[in-house]
Order: structure tokens, then sequence, then C-alpha cells
């Protein structure tokens, strides 16, 4: 019996990452039944989007950061 999958939407970012990772290497490797690659691809799909929004999600509170009476500027990650 295998240990099911955690909820995408419940994992930190590197949680989250780790296992993109390791499901890229999986896919990589190959040797899967092709449902079973479709689904892999489908739940990597789905980490990359959860990473990608908590990665927006830090980007908007470090723009919020304030010191004292001066506002941090910000030109975002992109430059």
């Amino acid at each position: 019996m295998t240990t099911p999958e955690p909820a995408i939407e419940d994992l930190a970012f590197d949680a989250a990452l780790a296992e993109l990772q390791r499901t890229v290497a999986e896919l990589e490797a190959g040797g899967q039944p092709l449902e079973a690659a479709i689904a892999l691809y489908e739940r990597g799909v789905a980490l990359k989007r959860h990473c990608e929004n908590k990665l927006k999600e830090a980007q908007v509170k470090i723009e919020q950061i304030t010191v004292g009476e001066n506002t941090i500027g910000t030109t975002g990650f992109g430059g």
C-alpha cells in the first residue's frame, strides 16, 4: 500500500519544489505505464504552478516591507 500524496495546496514552497524535482527525475527516468506518466506530469504541472504562486506571494510581501518612514523601493524580481 502506498502513502497518499499530500495535497499540493498544503505544501510549503521548499517541500513542493523538492517534490517537483523528484517528479521530473522520475519522468526523465521513464519506465512508467502511460497512465502513470500522465498522472505524474499533471502533478508536476500543479506543483510548478503552486511554486510560482508561492514565489509571487513572497514577492508581494517583500514589496510591502517598509523601514521607518522610508519605503524600500523595488523594481520586481524581473528587473
